[in-house]
């Protein structure tokens, strides 16, 4: 089923004398890995990189270098506060250009990161409404291990002791699986999200735009622009004044649209360099360019 833009949900707060504050998702939004860059273009018209995560000793992700300075640039205009499902361990092995963000969302909203460190306030704020509005995470866990088959799971991993997720075989993976997890997991009050090899069991009050309004709050900021491109990404769209999403990724295939979020068709890492363009050209006043 296609996601829908929901009429209700609550934009940030316009609050006086507080600027623009840039929420956006990472993977497959600003950065990519190589199997995610999309390079369609002959090789000697590539895009020079730049890598912004190791792994392991081996280089993992990237954006051109064109939006690194673009980032640098936006980050000097604008709060920038990168807005990420990766755990916190995950999202510090990013070097992005520039300066470091003052406030970094991780865990799909469950956790704040204020200069690089973890604000336990927020973190306990979020297992309260975890534990009102949701069902335990056991539960999802016992149904992922007996509904989820060993020829196409490849890892089954529990975030922050927040959500769980499994990497799997695409290929491999039947068809109306993701489908029926989602119709199970939706009562319990549960959001199932694919991303490329990632499938996503995301308890619903666990949200990036929960975090995102206390930023709001903390900072004041007047404007809140934001980007990305999957399912989990719909609130933090929904939370900002203007959006964008590239031409790529789970909001792209179902087709879900909202009138204030621009459906780029650019994919790849190209997409990650206009969003940061029309971004900047937005925080500049340049709406015909953003």
């Amino acid at each position: 089923m296609t996601p829908q833009a929901n009429p209700q949900d609550t934009r940030a707060a316009h609050r006086p004398g507080g600027g623009t504050l840039v929420a956006s998702d990472l993977d497959r939004t600003l950065i990519y890995s190589s199997a995610a860059l999309a390079l369609t273009m002959p090789d000697e018209q590539a895009p020079r990189l730049l890598c912004v995560e190791v792994h392991e000793a081996k280089p993992l992700s990237y954006l051109t270098e064109a939006a690194g300075r673009l980032l640098v640039e936006l980050a000097d205009s604008a709060r920038f506060v990168p807005a990420t499902t990766r755990t916190r361990k995950q999202y510090r092995r990013i070097s992005l250009p520039g300066r470091q963000p003052r406030y970094a969302i991780c865990a799909n909203g469950g956790h704040l990161l204020v200069d690089g460190h973890t604000d336990h306030d927020w973190n306990d704020e979020m297992r309260r409404r975890l534990a009102d509005g949701s069902a335990p995470l056991d539960e999802v866990r016992a149904y992922l291990a007996a509904t989820s088959d060993p020829e196409w799971l490849r890892k089954e991993r529990v975030a922050e002791d927040l959500f769980a997720y499994l990497v799997v075989d695409r290929e491999r993976l039947p068809a109306g699986w993701v489908k029926e997890l989602a119709e199970w997991a939706e009562p319990r009050g549960w959001t199932v999200s694919l991303q490329g090899r990632k499938i996503y069991a995301v308890p619903k009050p666990l949200r990036k735009s929960a975090a995102l309004a206390e930023v709001v709050r903390r900072t004041g900021a007047e404007q809140v622009l934001a980007a990305g491109d999957s399912l989990l990404d719909v609130d933090l769209l929904m939370a900002a004044g203007a959006g964008w999403r590239p031409g790529h990724g789970e909001l792209a295939d179902t087709g879900w649209l909202a009138p204030h979020v621009t459906a780029l068709g650019t994919v790849g890492v190209a997409a990650g360099e206009e969003i940061l363009r029309r971004m900047l050209a937005r925080v500049a006043g340049d709406e015909a360019a953003a």
